[in-house]
């Protein structure tokens, strides 16, 4: 116990120390990140995420505590001390029809912390969670280039202008919930989160090849701090000689509160050396700092099923609506509309109890998500469809600690090449590391 101990706290030191470094850079590539607050990411551990990110319904996975923060009522079932924690990576291809009818294709790379986060149990039929997850991600950076024309005749001069796009940043979410159970089938929870984080937009008009000429940016930026609340319930029948089998009926969501915002703005000129050096900035036309506002966020909704036989096999699905069409920032509506998103998925375990065949005792998982996303661009609806897959890998157990790594990946598809808009093509992968783990308990000795 003690090898695999020291081994999870340096593992999860570290995992803070890369966290806390990397908390300010921008951990997405997507030009749909520029809408909103950035792409939202869903408060998942890659157990759930490889079954197709269903989570309302789920508590325990193959007799493992799980940390379900999407539903705080799971807190109930958790009888040891939970410690969660891992990273994640990306891969996304970028595709889009160019004016001259060619593909235009580009691929970038991600790499981030995805979470740390922990459960206690109070009593036998409850538990507090406390982490710190991400909640969005702002990364995108364009460049439209027009041709236009100055001056007449022979002193005619096409230098091109250049319209440049760029947005970095993210939001993060640290949370503490509890979660209870009431009666013997009945589970109720909920979080209390702090989400907070930075957002950097950017638009520039320039034109690089007339010497001398003043170009423009505009700088927005904002500030986010703000507590937001989730709440869920869970319903369980129990099934089998020895109640192994469960059907669980789920819904949990989160409130459409209203979170701080201080924002900046500026309006600046420069220019250019003749090597092609930015100048410092010659001019501020416009400087607006520190003004306060407030961003409402949207009510999500979230309601799921699943069935579980213990240590053998478990199937789910889900079905979230989010109102972000109420998204607004500074009383400004962000016209965005209502998302609606199905996840189905479940895992396999072959032989929870093999003593010399260790791929039956895997989890094996599997899952598939469609999203039909708050995003509307072009008059065109902006969907994600995904597979998903993954595995859990127990490590050998010593006295009352149980350990668990948790593979999961996820190859999808989002947007579109129609109406001049990008095609992503993407695999996102995750890996966590859970431990389970009997403490602040007292041993008798005769």
């Amino acid at each position: 116990m003690i090898r695999y101990t020291r081994f999870f706290l340096i593992f999860l030191l570290s995992v803070i120390v890369f966290g806390a470094s990397a908390q300010s850079t921008a951990t997405s590539s997507s030009p749909y990140s520029k809408f909103g607050l950035g792409d939202i990411t869903p408060q998942l551990l890659p157990q759930n995420i490889a079954m197709g990110g269903i989570g309302t319904a789920i508590n325990k996975i193959s007799g493992y505590n799980n940390i379900n923060v999407i539903n705080p009522a799971s807190y109930g079932t958790i009888n040891f001390t939970t410690i969660d924690a891992g990273f994640y990576s990306d891969v996304v291809g970028l595709n889009q029809v160019n004016s001259s009818g060619a593909t235009v294709n580009a691929t970038s790379g991600n790499f981030r912390l995805s979470h740390v986060v922990f459960a206690i149990p109070v009593s036998r039929r409850s538990a507090f969670s406390f982490g710190l997850l991400p909640y969005s991600e702002m990364g995108y950076g364009n460049k439209q280039t027009l041709s236009k024309g100055f001056g007449t005749g022979s002193a005619a001069d096409t230098s091109a202008v250049n319209y440049i796009y760029n947005g970095d940043g993210g939001l993060s979410k640290a949370y503490i919930g509890y979660g209870f159970g009431l009666g013997k089938h009945l589970l109720i929870g909920g979080n209390v989160s702090y989400i907070f984080g930075n957002l950097q937009q950017y638009s520039s008009t320039e034109i690089p090849t007339l010497f001398g000429t003043l170009n423009s940016r505009v700088e927005n930026s904002m500030s986010v701090g703000g507590l937001n609340y989730d709440y869920g319930v869970q319903y369980s029948f129990d099934f089998g000689n020895q109640q192994q089998k469960h059907l669980v009926l789920g819904y949990s969501a989160s409130a459409n509160s209203r979170i701080n915002s201080t924002n900046n703005y500026l309006v600046s000129q420069y220019s250019y050396d003749a090597s092609g050096n930015q100048n410092l900035a010659t001019d501020t036309l416009i400087n607006h700092q520190g003004a306060k506002s407030k961003i409402q966020l949207p009510q999500i909704n979230h309601f799921g099923i699943s069935y579980q036989y213990d240590l053998r096999f478990l199937i789910g699905a889900d079905y979230s609506m989010g109102k972000w069409s109420d998204l607004t920032v500074g009383g400004v509506n962000q016209g965005l509309q209502d998302s609606k998103t199905f996840n189905i998925g479940g895992q396999f375990t072959p032989d929870y109890n093999a003593l010399h065949n260790y791929f039956a005792r895997t989890d094996y998982r599997i899952g598939f998500i469609y999203d039909q996303t708050y995003l509307n661009v072009n008059n065109t609806n902006i969907t994600r469809k995904a597979i998903t897959f993954g595995l859990g890998l127990p490590l050998a157990p010593n006295n009352l600690s149980f350990y668990k790594i948790n593979f999961s990946a996820e190859i999808g598809q989002r947007g579109t090449l129609t109406n001049g808009l990008v095609k992503e093509n993407y695999v996102n992968f995750h890996l966590g590391f859970t431990l389970n783990d009997k403490w602040f308990q007292r041993f008798k000795f005769d």
